[in-house]
């Protein structure tokens, strides 16, 4: 997976959620995922058709049992769960909603060494400065990255690292990524 695609999964804010509550076994309809996340039923709908409308997961063909699943994994989409599922495990409850943050697992993605700061916008491509600021302020604030500021180079700049929890996280989705050049 590139960091591309992880940077689609994650722009809709119960994406993860879904994924991960379809790898665990959670039946596959819509109101037993709904009551798994804890989503409200606007968000929820549109992250679902978010997953569908980039094959991540599929309406199942065909008319059938009334307990017959309505949705299954695709391909990609067993490979994208596993990594959500492997996600939500690290995490604590607490943390949860700092996941379903656009950018937070992106960020942590390019982070498997410490990096500055235009070097992690640079691997993330799109990501604005502010975005970029903003989601590495709150990850320090919940002590998921470590900002120290290099006084050797001047202008003094901060170098960024993952720790704690965001180390996990690191761990488990840097190897699962492509960064781009």
């Amino acid at each position: 997976m590139d960091i591309a695609a992880l940077v689609n999964i994650t722009s809709r804010a119960w994406t993860l959620p879904i994924l991960a509550k379809l790898h665990e076994g959670t039946q596959a309809r819509q109101a037993p995922l709904l009551a798994a996340t804890g989503a409200g039923r606007t968000a929820f709908a549109q992250s679902l058709q978010h997953l569908i409308d980039i094959d991540l997961i599929e309406r199942n063909p065909g008319h059938g049992h009334p307990l017959r699943p309505e949705f299954r994994l695709t391909a990609q989409g067993i490979e994208a769960a596993a990594l959500a599922h492997a996600v939500h495990q690290a995490t604590t409850p607490a943390g949860l909603p700092l996941l379903r943050r656009t950018w937070v697992l992106p960020i942590l993605s390019t982070l498997q060494a410490p990096r500055h700061f235009n070097d992690i916008g640079r691997h993330l491509g799109r990501i604005t400065d502010r975005a970029l600021s903003q989601s590495l302020r709150i990850m320090e604030d919940h002590e998921w990255v470590l900002r120290d500021v290099s006084t050797a180079s001047r202008p003094p700049r901060p170098l960024y690292s993952p720790i704690n929890t965001g180390l996990a996280l690191s761990r488990i989705a840097a190897p699962r990524i492509t960064l781009s050049p």
